[in-house]
């Protein structure tokens, strides 16, 4: 058992188990990650060795983790005072700080170490960027600078698909993988935004300039309109343009429309159906994110997508 200090110095024996480093990867987030990434290595030209192609998930997983593991060191402050975060690791007590910080960083360079030895230098570069971006642009800079902090830092999380193109092929040199990068960028603030509507008091208490605590109520639901129907044609642009098939095209279509719809509900809704409209934008936004990408691996596996 580790051995940690109090505030006052006092040593006492770690509260952290396997469960809590567990958290402090944000698996959920990892999930998507991994999950878009995954898709992108089946859609990617080419045959990539099944051994090489999981390893390089394994090092993006990696790297997403100790991306959520430096952003938890970081955010540990205003983690504390919000009722959605106060019970992770590091508010909470079972981890400290500097367990954070060193547990993110060994993840992190090891991630980009191996990647770079293991599978390729350019994706390796492109995971080291993406971890930067996230720590250093987004959580250091952006949340709590200014009201964009989601729209500009959303770029780390569209990330993965590059990263994995670049593995599977050792470039990024082709329209698709930009393509699926802007779709995740371009998806991002409604999907966050439709949480932090839900969750306004809780940005407003830790100080965090989040759309709804800037800009209000009113000017959140018209934002989360707007890229809504901004997300519909530009999930819909790699089918036009002839480098998806008819399932991608079909999936992408029907369920931007719905997107589109439950977006709608939201700018309609009375103030007090608010946080349920919300929340059930947020909950289908992750839902349509990995049933596009789902089509998108499916189709290249049953031939139906060009040069499949």
């Amino acid at each position: 058992m580790t051995v940690v200090a109090t505030n006052d110095d006092t040593p006492r024996a770690s509260l952290a188990g396997p469960a809590d480093y567990i958290a402090l990867l944000k698996p959920r987030v990892m999930s998507l990650v991994v999950f878009t990434a995954l898709a992108t290595i089946i859609v990617a030209p080419g045959s990539m060795n099944p051994v090489f192609a999981f390893t390089a998930l394994l090092c993006i997983a990696i790297g997403a983790g100790a991306a959520g593991a430096l952003n938890q060191w970081y955010d540990a402050d205003i983690d504390a005072i919000m009722t959605r975060t106060r019970t992770r690791p590091v508010p909470s007590g079972r981890v400290t700080r500097q367990e954070a910080l060193e547990f993110g960083g060994v993840l992190a360079f090891g991630s980009v170490l191996c990647m770079g030895v293991l599978v390729g230098y350019l994706a390796a570069a492109l995971l080291a960027l993406t971890i930067g971006f996230y720590l250093f642009v987004y959580t250091m800079w952006l949340k709590r600078l200014t009201v964009q902090n989601i729209v500009i830092g959303g770029a780390a999380g569209a990330l993965p698909p590059v990263i994995a193109w670049a593995a599977a092929t050792g470039s990024v040199a082709a329209p698709l993988p930009w393509l699926l990068f802007l779709i995740i960028f371009l998806w991002t603030p409604p999907h966050f935004w439709a949480l932090a509507l839900a969750g306004s008091e809780d940005y407003a208490r830790a100080n965090v300039p989040m759309l709804p605590v800037v800009k209000g109520a009113r000017a959140t639901r018209n934002h989360i309109l707007v890229y809504s129907l901004i997300v519909a044609p530009v999930a819909l642009a790699p089918y036009a343009l002839g480098l998806t098939g008819p399932i991608y095209g079909a999936v992408a279509a029907l369920g931007a429309a719905a997107f589109v719809v439950l977006a709608a509900m939201l700018w309609r809704a009375s103030a007090q159906a608010e946080r349920g409209a919300a929340l059930r934008l947020f909950a289908y936004s992750i839902f349509y994110l990995f049933a596009i990408f789902t089509a998108l691996a499916v189709e290249r596996l049953l031939g139906f997508a060009p040069g499949a």
